[in-house]
Formats: C-alpha cells, structure tokens, sequence
C-alpha cells in the first residue's frame, strides 16, 4: 500500500507542482489538502476517515481550548482542561486502539488463560506519526505556546501534509505555523528541493532495498544456520538498510517540502559517527527524540527533581519509544536496553567516551548494532538463536557461504559504510552548483527510477509505526 502511494506521488509530482506553482498563492492550502488525501487515500482510502476525524476534532478542541482561555468566567478553565483531556483521550485512544488492542488482548489472554477474541483491525498508514503531531499541536494550545488554528484547511494541511505523512520527520506545528499561513518558493529553493529529494530517494532505493536483500536472504536460511561471520555481515546489512531507509525517506520529505516553500527540520545527523548512545540519539531521529523530550520527560520533571526521579523519568520515556515503534515485547525490550546504556553513560561511562576517538565509536556502533538485532527480530526464540550465531564463534568450513555474500554485497555495503559519514556530504555541499555534483543527480535519478519499474524488493521498515 505504501509503495502503491509512493509510486502514485512519483508519477504525479511533475503535475502537482505545475498546478500548485500556477495557482494563487490563497489556493495552494486547498490544493496541497486536497492532493495530501488523495495520496493517503490512494493507499488506504479506508482510513481517510480516520484522518477527517482527527482534523475536526482537534480543530474543534483548539479552538475550544482558546476560547475557555479566560479565568474571569466561571467554569471557564474548568472546560478548558475537559475539552484538553477529552482531546488527548481521543488521540491517544484511537492509537491505543489501532495499534495495541491486540497486543493488549493477547497478553491477557496469556496471563489469564483467557481466549478473548482479537480484533479484525488493521493498523492505518502512518498513524504514530500524524497522531504525535496532532497531539503536540493540542498540547501546545493548551499551554498557551501557540494560538488555535483558525482555518481548518490550515489544520488539515498541518496534518495530512502528504510528503511526511507517512513516515515523518515529526514536525511540530509551531515550526510550520508561519509557513502555513504564507511562504514562497523561489526558484533556488525548488532547485535545492528537488536536490535533497534525489539524494534520498537514492538512498532508499539504491541502498536501503539492495542492501536490505542480504538480511532478507540470511532470514531464508534459518538464524540458527549461521555462522559467526554471516550473522554479522547480516547485522551490518540490516544496519545500513535502516538508517538509509529511514533517512531517505525523511530527506525526501525535507526536499518536496522545501520545493512547496517549508522548511521541515532536519530528522538524521550521521548517527554512526557517534562517540556514545547519547550522542547517536541526538543523531539518530531526531524529531521523534525531540518530541519525547519536550511533551514526556520535561513535563515528567526531566531531572530537575533528583538522580532517582531521572532515572524513573528515563525508564519511563525508553518503554514507551520502545512501544512507541511496535506492539511487540522486542522493541519493549529495545527501548529498555537503551535505557539501560545511558543510564551507564549518565552515571560515569560518558566522561571516559569523550576521551576517546577510536575505542568510543567502536563501543557505539556495537551496541547500537545489538540493539538493531533486537529490533529487528520480533519473536524471541528466532532472536535467541541469532544470538547465538553471532557470538558462537563457530566459523563454517571453508567459508563459502559467508564469502558468497560478501562477495555480491561487498560493494553495496562498502558504499553504505561511506555514505553513513559526512564525507561526501561534504563534498556535495561545496560543489552542488556544479556540473559534476549534476551529473551524479542524474545518474542517481535515472538509477532509482529503473530500479522502481523493474525492482520486486521495496520494503519500507518504518511504514508500520
């Protein structure tokens, strides 16, 4: 469904944005609302009134909140909270209800020997995503940070705004207000727009898919099949593929967004570079870790209330960005192991990283590629064995397995690697006016576009969150 989507915007955005440049500038909100459901709709028009559900209601509930914002009239403020309350429950709710009533249900069936009956529900296209966005928008209404919406076209367009829609970045709606209201798109803008989108749709398709295959395939073969060498080379694989997958898409997003004249906030900062697991959170997701940080841990207290509130405030915030990407006891289990590495780091182990060049990233991006096994493998007893596998220290016999997909993924890989750091970054943004850093677009542009119509293989890890 989501590629059905994605493969819809590719074949259309020429058109999109001939009308969208051509209309009035009033127009272009009704325009980019109206194309924003269409892409939805075009892969899960099913839930297209789940996302008219949570525009109105939360249009409704702002203004409402705005409008009960005087302490001079009785009851006033009291309404003010239940409208507030009555909103969270809804949004939150409605998550609750998508995306873990199962895992609820199955989990007490479980404990108590029940057989309760699951739901036949589906989880809808993005909903993590737009319902934190809502919710902050709520939340910061509430605490007076930001005026209600008046125009529920705005709203919508905030909401449903197709090229992040799906996948994110998290942007939060004070961060776009303005630009809701009015912008322009200059000619270097769309030129530097459409830049950033090339480079992450290469990303996604041309690493993220190609690499993604080697995990794929050792997956086949069973994870108590492998030996040490392969477990890992499947674990560095799976690595890249998430990072490229994720950042691709999000960089995509940033250049459509800056093409229509918004400035979406930067969602990945070269997270394998990093010399401890705070610094690779500050890199790595960045919009989400920033919208954990100012609407779940500051309000919790953050650490302003002592070392034993922190640490409970931490625990609190890993558990539920665990559960946050999947209803799965894994990714329970990984939001826990990361807090359970800064909290080591917080409490003595960050002072000896930042000493160290060499052995700090080491350390990072070996734990970080543990916490990559736990995420990605959701049934415990097939984590076991991976487990095993990749500290058995058992070597195959001759090798040939493992040097068969070295050998036909060397290449894929060894780009990753180096594209993970800033150097060609670097490179590109001191020479991206110039005929070469062109000519590499094009061909990446002309790649990616062959792989879309010919390729079988284009998962998107992170649709389902």
């Amino acid at each position: 469904m989501l590629f059905s989507s994605l493969l819809f915007l590719f074949q259309f955005m020429p058109i999109f944005f001939l009308i969208y440049y051509i209309l009035p500038v009033k127009w272009r909100n009704s325009f980019l609302f109206i194309a924003s459901i269409i892409f939805y709709g075009w892969g899960e028009p099913r839930f297209l009134v789940l996302i008219f559900t949570s525009i109105s209601i939360n249009y409704i509930s702002g203004r409402l909140i705005e409008h009960y914002d005087d302490s001079k009239i009785k009851n006033h403020l009291k309404k003010r909270k239940a409208v507030f309350l009555l909103s969270l429950l809804y949004n939150v709710g409605t998550l609750l209800l998508f995306k873990y009533a199962n895992f609820i249900i199955e989990n007490i069936n479980q404990v108590l020997h029940l057989d309760m009956t699951t739901l036949d529900i589906t989880l809808p296209l993005g909903i993590s995503f737009y319902t934190f966005q809502i919710i902050s928008y709520v939340i910061d209404v509430y605490r007076r940070d930001i005026k209600a919406e008046g125009s529920f076209i705005n709203l919508g367009v905030y909401l449903s705004l197709f090229p992040q829609l799906i996948a994110g970045p998290i942007v939060v709606y004070k961060d776009i207000a303005a630009e809701l209201k009015s912008r322009s798109s200059t000619l270097e803008q769309i030129e530097e727009g459409l830049k950033i989108f090339v480079l992450g749709l290469g990303a996604k398709v041309l690493i993220a898919n190609n690499v993604g295959k080697l995990w794929e395939e050792l997956g086949s073969l069973g994870y108590s099949n492998l030996s040490m060498p392969l477990a890992w080379l499947g674990i560095i694989a799976y690595t890249l593929q998430i990072y490229f997958d994720f950042s691709g898409y999000s960089l995509m997003a940033i250049g459509l967004g800056k093409m229509m004249g918004f400035q979406f906030p930067i969602n990945f900062n070269y997270p394998y570079i990093s010399k401890s697991i705070t610094e690779f959170w500050r890199r790595w997701h960045i919009t989400l870790s920033s919208w954990f940080r100012d609407y779940i841990y500051i309000p919790l207290g953050g650490s302003r209330k002592g070392r034993l509130c922190t640490f409970i405030n931490l625990f609190l915030v890993w558990s539920i960005t665990g559960l946050w990407h999947g209803a799965s006891w894994n990714f329970i289990l990984w939001g826990i192991y990361f807090f359970i590495l800064l909290l080591i780091e917080k409490l003595f182990l960050k002072k000896w990283l930042d000493k160290s060049a060499v052995i700090s990233r080491v350390y990072t991006l070996l734990l970080v590629c543990i916490g990559w096994m736990i995420f990605a493998i959701t049934d415990f007893n097939e984590l076991g064995q991976f487990m095993r596998s990749a500290f058995s220290f058992q070597i195959e016999a001759g090798g040939k397995l493992f040097l068969y997909y070295l050998k036909n993924y060397l290449a894929i890989i060894s780009m990753g690697i180096f594209l993970s750091m800033p150097v060609f970054r670097r490179w590109f943004e001191k020479h991206k006016k110039g005929c070469i850093a062109n000519i590499i677009l094009t061909l990446i542009l002309l790649l990616s576009v062959a792989y879309l119509v010919d390729a079988s293989y284009n998962p998107f890890l992170y649709f389902r969150f």
